[in-house]
């Protein structure tokens, strides 16, 4: 008789939502895949995956790992939300696929392509004006000024206060952690950003064509409710903005850092978004995200018992080497398909094709007009509970 035994789940005293943490997770990231398929974080009270095959088998089985109960560690089953939940984050099947086909649609590859001239002609007037100065800080300069022009005009929003997008992104992606001093800090002045934010979702503050009146329009076919279509629009500002800064951040630090790879993409321009991809692989702009399980479920072996928050660390498994070769060098002739820097399964991010072509736009302008990109002073890290990002990058362009 075959008798087949649970591998036990390791606890481990390790605070991943600590400073020393967010400067430096990657030590952590090894211990924690090392210790086995699924761990205990005591101080937390929380399981959570590292490894590759762990992470992506919870993020495929939405069935068993949930996203109604929120992708952060707040449980909305056993509390009451502080923000509206997301419509298209935190919902599961049958109702998820509702939302999920309307943004899917707005953001197709059919629908981005009549997008991608503008995009790139914003690029190289952008690189094109950073030649002009030459030193410059690469995060507020480049990184964060370049989906903060392209990304509302899409959308179909006024110019004035975008700025407003990053403290709403930045507060929203520390509301999934703990409520600790990142969360404090980001919420505190809030109340004028939110309320902005709320009034850019509404019909009558959109242009007439963009991303938003595409929702809307959805709406009037009776695919989305009138409520949700704020909703849905401000689940687009919230989630379009942030993630693509850091994945340009990890991209610029990545090709300044290693002019080799520079070289590689100078030489061949066509290789813009895979440098893109290698970076979002590398550094994982959102780290992690939370799943709650439905039953008890078996994790490489390891059971994890009904109605537990389960912290999958995508940066993690995006370095596993178990899955990668030399997952701690950029390469960007790497082939990194099945990287899960997006998420995987039903809830994979919808805007992706949207930050690839942001990505692409700006490294193949890069590619074109600059011999080197040179490091002017050391980078600063910028802490979130989910994203991983810069605050500051000086650089010096060399045309």
């Amino acid at each position: 008789m075959n008798v087949q035994t649970k591998l036990p789940i390791p606890v481990l005293n390790i605070d991943v939502f600590a400073p020393a943490f967010f400067d430096d997770p990657y030590p952590v990231h090894a211990v924690m895949r090392d210790a086995g398929p699924a761990v205990f974080l005591d101080q937390y009270g929380i399981y959570a995956v590292a490894r590759h095959a762990e992470v992506r088998a919870v993020l495929t089985d939405w069935a068993a790992f949930s996203s109604a109960s929120g992708v952060g560690l707040a449980d909305f089953r056993k509390e009451p939300p502080w923000r509206l939940p997301s419509l298209v984050l935190e919902t599961d099947p049958p109702f998820h696929d509702r939302t999920r086909a309307v943004l899917s649609r707005v953001l197709s590859a059919s629908a981005l392509k009549t997008l991608r001239e503008r995009f790139a002609i914003e690029a190289d007037l952008l690189i094109d004006r950073l030649l002009s100065v030459g030193s410059f800080d690469a995060i507020p300069d480049l990184a964060e000024a370049y989906p903060l022009t392209v990304f509302p005009d899409a959308i179909g929003m006024s110019p004035d206060n975008r700025h407003y997008l990053l403290p709403y992104g930045n507060m929203v992606f520390n509301s999934f952690g703990p409520r600790n001093a990142l969360f404090e800090n980001s919420v505190r002045d809030a109340a004028e950003v939110v309320t902005w934010v709320l009034a850019q979702s509404q019909r009558a503050n959109l242009a007439p064509i963009g991303f938003g009146a595409d929702i809307y329009a959805a709406a009037d076919r009776g695919e989305l409710t009138a409520e949700e279509a704020p909703q849905v629009v401000r689940s687009l500002l919230t989630a379009g903005v942030d993630t693509t800064v850091s994945a340009l951040s990890a991209a610029l630090d990545a090709l300044a850092h290693n002019p080799d790879q520079f070289g590689l993409l100078r030489a061949n321009p066509a290789l813009a978004r895979n440098a893109f991809e290698e970076a979002v692989r590398l550094e994982t702009p959102v780290q992690t995200f939370f799943r709650t399980t439905t039953r008890e479920v078996s994790v490489g072996g390891a059971t994890i018992p009904a109605g537990k928050k389960v912290l999958v660390f995508m940066g993690s498994a995006n370095r596993d080497p178990r899955k990668w070769d030399r997952p701690d060098t950029y390469d960007i002739t790497r082939n990194p398909t099945g990287h899960v820097g997006y998420g995987a399964g039903v809830h994979v991010c919808v805007g992706m094709l949207l930050a690839r072509m942001e990505g692409q736009s700006v490294l193949s302008a890069l590619a074109r007009k600059v011999t080197a990109i040179v490091p002017a002073g050391a980078p600063v890290r910028r802490h979130n509970n989910t994203l991983r990002s810069l605050a500051s990058l000086p650089v010096r362009l060399v045309a």
